[in-house]
C-alpha cells in the first residue's frame, strides 16, 4: 500500500478491509490508472462522442410537475459543451431551510416571494374611450401600491382611475404598467412546488442564482441551477467545473450510457482552464491555443496563418496537431520519451556480463 500513491483520504477509509480485500482494490486501482504519454484527450473525444450518437433529440418532464420540462439528450450536451450564454429551458431547484421545508404555508409564501408577477397577472386593465380613462381593478395589495404612484385621488376600493387628455397617452401608459412588475425575482416565471422525502422542494421555470440566493429561507448550500454560466458569475470557476461535469453526466445517465466521468471531468478541466467557461469549438479552446498551427488545423485555416504571419508568431511544435502537420514524431505515447544509446557503454555492460 505504501507503494502507491493514494491520498489519504482512502487510506482511512480502507483501514478496515482485510488483506484479501486490499489486494482486490490495489488491482483495481493499478488497471484504472492511465498509462505514461496515453493520448487521454483522444480516447475521452471517442469516449463521449461514440455514445453520442445514439442520443435522442427527447425533452424530460420531471415526474408530478408536468409544465416543467427541460432538454435532454443531445441538444442540452451541445448546450453543455458549446458553453450557451442563455440555455434553452433554464430552471431552479430551490431547497428551503430545514426549519420551514416542511411547513406548507411557508414554503407557499417563499414560492410567491419568489415568483415575478407583473401589473397584468393581477390586475384587469380597460380604456374608457368615452370618458378618456383608464380603468383599472385589482385586490392585490402590492399592485395597489405601485398602481398608486400613477393614479388620480380617485380611487374607489379595489378600483383605480388614470385620466388623460387622449387615447395615446392612456395606451403608452397601460403599455408601461403592463412591464412594471410588483413582486419576485427577475428572469422566474413560474414556481412550481414538490413533496420529497419528507420536505417541499421548489422547481422554476427559468433561472436567477444569485437573486435567490437572496431571498430568506433558502438553502444556498443546496439550492442549484442548469444555467451553469449563472453558477459561475456566483460561484466561481470550481463550481462552474463541477456543474459542467454534474449536468454532462445527468444527460449521459438519462440517455442509459454508460461513459466513464474521468472523460467528462478533462472536458471540463480544458473548458474551464483559463479561468473563464470556454466553448470546445473556435470561438474558444480550439480557437485559443498557442500553436499556430494547431489554430489553423482546425478552421479558418487561412485567417490563423495571415494573422501570425502579420504579428511575427513563432510555433515551437509542443502539441500533437502541429507534429503531424510537419511530419515528426508526436509528443504521445513513445513519442514522450527521448532515449539516447552510447555504443561504446552498451560494449562495456556486455562484456562485464560475460
Amino acid at each position: 500500500m505504501e507503494n502507491f500513491q493514494i491520498p489519504e483520504s482512502i487510506k482511512e477509509r480502507l483501514k478496515h478491509l482485510n488483506k484479501k480485500e486490499k489486494e482486490r482494490f490495489l488491482e483495481d486501482y493499478k488497471r484504472s490508472l492511465v498509462d505514461p504519454g496515453e493520448a487521454v484527450g483522444t480516447v475521452a473525444a471517442q469516449s463521449i462522442g461514440e455514445p453520442g450518437t445514439q442520443m435522442t433529440l427527447r425533452t424530460f418532464h420531471y415526474a408530478g410537475v408536468a409544465e416543467l420540462s427541460v432538454p435532454l439528450g443531445l441538444p442540452r450536451l451541445i448546450e453543455i459543451i458549446d458553453a450557451r450564454r442563455n440555455p434553452k429551458d433554464p430552471m431552479m431547484t430551490i431547497y428551503l431551510d430545514k426549519k420551514i421545508s416542511n411547513d406548507e404555508e411557508k414554503v407557499k409564501s417563499i414560492a410567491r416571494k419568489i415568483h415575478e408577477r407583473f401589473i397584468p397577472d393581477v390586475c384587469k386593465m380597460c380604456i374608457d374611450v368615452k370618458n378618456k380613462q383608464l380603468v383599472i381593478e385589482t385586490d392585490d395589495e402590492d399592485a395597489k401600491k405601485v398602481l398608486q404612484k400613477y393614479t388620480d385621488d380617485k380611487t374607489e376600493g379595489n378600483t383605480f382611475i388614470i385620466k388623460k387628455d387622449s387615447i395615446y397617452e392612456l395606451k403608452k401608459i397601460e403599455n408601461k404598467l403592463s412591464k412594471k412588475r410588483i413582486r419576485g425575482v427577475k428572469g422566474i416565471n413560474k414556481v412550481f412546488i414538490r413533496k420529497e422525502n419528507d420536505e417541499y422542494v421548489l422547481y422554476t421555470d427559468g433561472s436567477n442564482l444569485k437573486a435567490v440566493y437572496n431571498v430568506k429561507g433558502v438553502d444556498k448550500s443546496r439550492t442549484t441551477t442548469n444555467d451553469i454560466r449563472q453558477i459561475y458569475e456566483t460561484l466561481g470557476i470550481e463550481a462552474a467545473r463541477n456543474a459542467i461535469v454534474k449536468e454532462s453526466m445527468r444527460v449521459l445517465e438519462d440517455q442509459n450510457l454508460d461513459v466513464d466521468i474521468r472523460h467528462i471531468m478533462l472536458v471540463a478541466d480544458q473548458m474551464t482552464l483559463m479561468g473563464d467557461i470556454q466553448a470546445v469549438g473556435r470561438q474558444g479552446i480550439s480557437g485559443s491555443k498557442e500553436s499556430v498551427l494547431a489554430r489553423a488545423s482546425f478552421e479558418e485555416t487561412e485567417k490563423h496563418i495571415l494573422k501570425a504571419g502579420l504579428y511575427g508568431e513563432v510555433d515551437t511544435l509542443d502539441g500533437v496537431p502541429e507534429n503531424i502537420i510537419i511530419g515528426q514524431p508526436i509528443p504521445i505515447g513513445t513519442g514522450t520519451v527521448e532515449l539516447a544509446i552510447t555504443p561504446a557503454l552498451m560494449q562495456k555492460k556486455s562484456k562485464k556480463k560475460k
